[in-house]
């Protein structure tokens, strides 16, 4: 209200705000409860919410249903564009989906990766022209850290493997380009141990940065154990340790 009138709002808390979960707590505990009497199995973490059920007919009948308790008796506006009735395995519940199967498994959708995969596409933008081991220490360690950390609990780990193998490239490929010069290239891989014939093909051949950092002179020459010894966090190691602990 103000000056004594009610008025529309036209904004509310702040994203990230520890405000906004305990409200959602506040007002969307009568649901769960509502839920709870109903014998829906059923997650929610602050306004997103799961119900599963054994049926396309029995979801579309609860999303109606509680749609209705929702908006008629917690005055509350659903919303349809993220609503919707589906398998699990189509869906994502915090960054997280489901394999298929009578087993499902805890995996990491291609939306949570594309994510983290644009993320560090602004990073590398922006790192280009710094020494490869202060960028990983520095920049690229820090976030890879914090989203394995949170995707930790999956239980499908083929993605920390591709992402490990993207990663590396994107590192070659930077040093690719800060090389600039065949001479430098050709100097380079001499040091990283390859012939001196196939250093020389290989820093002259005209391809471009993307593909020499996938090339097999490239992963010959920094293999995983050279980004090792840089520091550089290995997604799938990382993993494997999250799921022991």
């Amino acid at each position: 209200m103000s000056d004594g009138m009610v008025s529309q709002r036209e904004k509310g808390t702040p994203q990230g705000s520890p405000l906004s979960p305990l409200l959602s707590n506040i007002m969307l505990d009568d649901l769960d409860k509502e839920l709870e009497r109903r014998g829906h199995s059923f997650c929610r973490y602050a306004d997103d919410c799961n119900i599963y059920v054994g049926s396309r007919r029995s979801g579309e009948r609860v999303l109606d249903s509680i749609t209705q308790f929702i908006e008629k008796k917690l005055h509350l506006k659903v919303s349809k564009e993220k609503s919707a009735v589906d398998r699990p395995s189509k869906r994502t519940f915090l960054g997280y989906s489901f394999t298929v199967g009578k087993e499902p498994k805890l995996r990491v959708p291609k939306e949570s990766i594309q994510r983290l995969k644009m993320k560090c596409k602004q990073l590398f933008r922006q790192g280009r022209g710094r020494n490869v081991g202060k960028f990983i220490e520095e920049d690229l360690n820090p976030v890879l850290v914090g989203w394995i950390n949170y995707f930790g609990k999956a239980e499908v780990k083929s993605f920390a493997e591709d992402l490990d193998s993207w990663i590396r490239r994107r590192l070659r490929r930077t040093m690719w380009r800060q090389w600039k010069r065949a001479k430098t290239r050709r100097k380079q891989l001499l040091k990283a141990g390859l012939p001196e014939d196939r250093a020389s093909k290989s820093a002259y051949n005209g391809r471009g940065s993307w593909w020499n950092s996938g090339a097999s002179h490239m992963n010959d020459a920094f293999r995983k154990k050279y980004f090792d010894v840089l520091g550089l966090v290995c997604m799938l190691d990382k993993l494997c340790m999250l799921r022991i602990s």
